[in-house]
């Protein structure tokens, strides 16, 4: 066999195609299934970005530098860091905040940190988790913190090197006079004050408070592009130059160092000044579905604070499972994943429609069907019955 032959061979093996037979068809679909769906990037976006500079990040990309200097100056702090992911933020943030062990990182017990990171804490940095239930159902206080912090030098514990504080936290607000009292105790033992912030433009536009008010107290903070954004990939981490130059390294480390990150800078970019402003209209929508689940019955178990609620469908007869299955078989199917719903730029005001419509139709169905809940007057608790 030639050479040429060989290498003809070699070119065929490599060869792929993964783009759909009709990929402009497709993604028109696609576009108008996340009115009720997730949120994706739109045309604009893409075409924005189709103008970025080609750059290597891991060297010098003069849009992806543009947009860390933006999000240092909105943050307050002094340097940023494009990075891929909320969790590579964090955790980069804490692992260069953790120099020498023994420590532990004290946070909510519901935290994506904590829960939602694949241990990466204990992966990455070795450290002790402390995950704290908050004692109002809210969010953390100081009182919560100062009795769990380990600020000893007893060697049978990891000291607390790092209270990490996320907000939002499943979509509510932590209020901010809380978050600087807890600053301020920190500061007071030389703990770090780490915020995960993926969601905190939703606190800003709910609030009204600038960012940079918001990210004050904090040593560093981490900030997401996508999610409520829009953009198809990542987040900045942002903080004090020499934690960033510290911070840049880490993420070489962990391999996430990537080149031309000026397309991906530039979807950023792009959200933070077209898809930011329309936060409050996503807030409307969760606080009118929100009224709607509670006018038929169900439950709310987490309030639309910002873009997301929490319910229970139980008190109507109906469970998870049933409204999932029914959503996706829709006409225009409606994607439901459980009990947490999260709203976004994207979502349309008939998919609320539609599917209060549904939650309606199926409680009445159970209504029609006998179920009725009885409530014992003695404990008080519920029970769900049949009745024909």
């Amino acid at each position: 066999m030639t050479m040429e032959i060989q290498l003809a061979e070699l070119i065929d093996q490599v060869k792929v195609d993964i783009l759909a037979r009709n990929p402009t068809q497709d993604n028109a679909q696609k576009r108008k299934e996340i009115a009720r769906t997730f949120v994706f990037p739109t045309e604009e976006m893409f075409e924005y970005a189709r103008q970025a500079t080609l750059g290597d990040d891991v060297y010098y990309d003069a849009a992806t530098a543009a947009l860390e200097a933006h999000i240092a100056k909105v943050t307050g702090k002094e340097a940023a860091l494009f990075v891929s992911s909320g969790t590579a933020s964090n955790q980069i943030a804490l692992r260069t905040h953790l120099t020498q062990p023994p420590y532990s990182v004290l946070c909510d017990q519901r935290a994506h940190m904590h829960k939602y990171e694949a241990g990466g804490t204990a992966f990455h940095s070795g450290a002790a988790v402390i995950p704290l239930l908050p004692s109002n159902g809210h969010h953390l206080t100081l009182a919560d913190i100062e009795q769990n912090a380990i600020t000893t030098d007893d060697v049978h514990f990891a000291p607390t090197r790092v209270i990490e504080l996320e907000n939002t936290l499943n979509g509510t607000i932590f209020p901010q006079d809380e978050i600087i009292r807890i600053a301020e105790y920190a500061r007071s033992l030389s703990i770090k004050l780490h915020l995960d912030g993926a969601r905190i433009w939703h606190v800003a536009v709910e609030t009204g408070t600038p960012v940079k008010e918001l990210c004050e107290p904090f040593d560093s903070v981490s900030l997401c592009f996508s999610k409520g954004l829009g953009a198809p990939v990542g987040s900045c981490l942002a903080g004090p130059k020499e934690f960033i130059a510290k911070a840049r390294w880490y993420r070489k480390l962990f391999g996430g160092g990537m080149r031309q990150t000026g397309f991906l800078a530039a979807c950023a970019a792009y959200a933070l000044t077209n898809n930011f402003p329309q936060l409050p209209r996503v807030h409307a929508l969760a606080k009118r579905l929100e009224a709607g689940l509670e006018k038929i019955g169900v439950t709310i178990l987490t309030k639309a604070e910002t873009c997301m609620i929490f319910f229970d469908p139980s008190p109507v007869g109906l469970d998870y499972g049933e409204i999932v299955k029914r959503a996706g078989a829709l006409p225009e199917p409606i994607i439901a994943r459980g009990s947490r719903i999260v709203l976004h730029i994207q979502t349309s005001e008939e998919a609320i429609t539609d599917f209060l419509d549904l939650v309606g139709q199926m409680a009445e169905e159970k209504k029609a069907a006998g179920f009725v809940r009885q409530q014992n007057q003695t404990n008080g608790h519920y029970r769900d019955v049949y009745r024909r």
